[in-house]
């Protein structure tokens, strides 16, 4: 039940962000049309276009604004025009990650579960925008108007900006999923090994 709750909350809080940023953050609501986002995709335009320029809406200066973006890759923007790569991609990693939470977790390990549900909420938000809009709704931007030190910029886009990426709740949710499930498996083969280290002093002793 806890599992289940952690998924519908997160993914309420996902669609329900976007449907708010979309409406509010702009001059007018904007509304994607999903076939008019493919078409610009299939004709290598720029998804942008469907959004009526505006300046982003400051949170809280230097630390956060909002910025409506549509996004035609995945986290990040990374591999822009492989919709259904992703949308495949997504699919998989959402049932490997139930497989995960059904044979590798314990029943009162609400932690892990927490994570999983995480994972799953934030891959179903950007799956649902991929197949019912065409592309991703983006609108957080951390870190606005920040510079890398020492003249550094990134090596892809050139920019200098520290997080130059605008993303969502659900970005947020699947990286912080991630995060827990990498420092939990990390932890438990670190016990394990520590176990096993024990029982073979022991038994030399």
């Amino acid at each position: 039940m806890f599992f289940l709750l952690s998924v519908v909350v997160g993914l309420v809080l996902d669609l329900g962000t976007k449907v708010i940023a979309f409406r509010e953050v702009g001059p007018h609501p904007v509304d994607v049309d999903r076939a008019e986002a493919l078409a610009i995709m299939a004709g290598g335009g720029n998804l942008q276009q469907l959004i009526p320029p505006a300046d982003p809406v400051t949170v809280v200066p230097h630390l956060l604004e909002f910025q409506l973006v549509l996004n035609a890759g995945a986290v990040f923007g990374t591999g822009s025009g492989q919709r259904w790569f992703f949308i495949s991609f997504t699919i998989f990693a959402l049932a490997f990650a139930l497989l995960f939470f059904a044979r590798w977790t314990q029943r009162g390990d609400r932690m892990a579960h927490l994570a999983i549900a995480l994972v799953i909420s934030g891959g179903i938000g950007n799956l649902y925008d991929r197949l019912v809009f065409g592309c991703v709704r983006d609108f957080i931007h951390p870190l606005p108007g920040v510079h890398l030190p020492f003249g550094l910029s990134w090596p892809n886009s050139g920019t200098t900006e520290m997080w130059p990426y605008v993303s969502n709740v659900a970005d947020a949710f699947l990286l912080i999923g991630i995060g827990v499930l990498m420092i939990r498996l990390w932890g438990k083969d670190g016990g394990k090994k520590r176990e096993s280290s024990t029982s073979t002093a022991d038994a030399a002793g």
